[in-house]
Parts: structure tokens; C-alpha cells; sequence
């Protein structure tokens, strides 16, 4: 696929496409905005979670933390719930990230314990 640059990129999935009622192309805009928000976010949130994978390893701490999962699966339940999400989505989104993130922090670990992190 070609390289696209970054305006078209962020431009509403809609763009340029026509027969569209104008109320609808606007709720779709948002929808992109906050699509595009959420892309940057998580794209944060994985650097962070980075980094918390190289402290971990350097400390020799274990990729999981089901101790911490478990405190961050209450903790966005009841803030999903509190925001009007639906808990169990909220859960399902959490657990897949939290997948992710050990995934990284095995890679990250592994990384360490050949020595090509040192």
C-alpha cells in the first residue's frame, strides 16, 4: 500500500465521498476525531508501558502482575459503569491490552536475558 501522509491520514474516513447527508458526514467527523484521539493515546500508552517492560526486566521482575491486573480490572469496571461504558466491554478491552503489554514485556525480558539490552 502506498505511503500516505499524515493530513489524509487524519481527514474523516469519509472525505471526498459524496451522497452523504451533511448531519451524518458531521456525527462521522467526530466519530474520526475521537477514533484519531484514540490511536494517539494508546500509541502513549504503549510507550509508556515500554518502559515499565525495561525497568521490569532490569529489576528482574515478571512480565505479568495478576495483582495489579486484577486492582485495574475494578478500577476501569467501575469507571466504565460510573461513564455509562459497558463494564464487561471495558474488561475485554483492559484484558486484551494487558495481553499486549505481557507479550512486550516477555519480548523486552527475553531481550535482557541474552544481553542485547545491556
Amino acid at each position: 500500500m502506498a505511503q500516505r501522509d499524515e493530513a489524509s491520514v487524519a481527514a474523516s474516513a469519509d472525505a471526498g465521498v459524496s451522497g452523504i447527508p451533511s448531519e451524518l458526514a458531521d456525527a462521522r467527523a467526530t466519530i474520526d476525531n475521537i477514533d484519531a484521539a484514540l490511536v494517539h493515546i494508546l500509541a502513549e500508552r504503549f510507550r509508556c508501558t515500554q518502559r515499565v517492560g525495561h525497568i521490569k526486566a532490569r529489576l528482574d521482575l515478571p512480565p505479568a502482575d495478576p495483582d495489579r491486573e486484577a486492582r485495574q480490572v475494578e478500577r476501569l469496571r467501575t469507571l466504565a459503569a460510573s461513564s455509562g461504558l459497558d463494564p464487561d466491554f471495558a474488561e475485554k478491552f483492559l484484558g486484551f491490552m494487558v495481553r499486549e503489554v505481557i507479550r512486550h514485556h516477555e519480548d523486552i525480558k527475553a531481550e535482557y536475558d541474552e544481553g542485547s539490552c545491556l
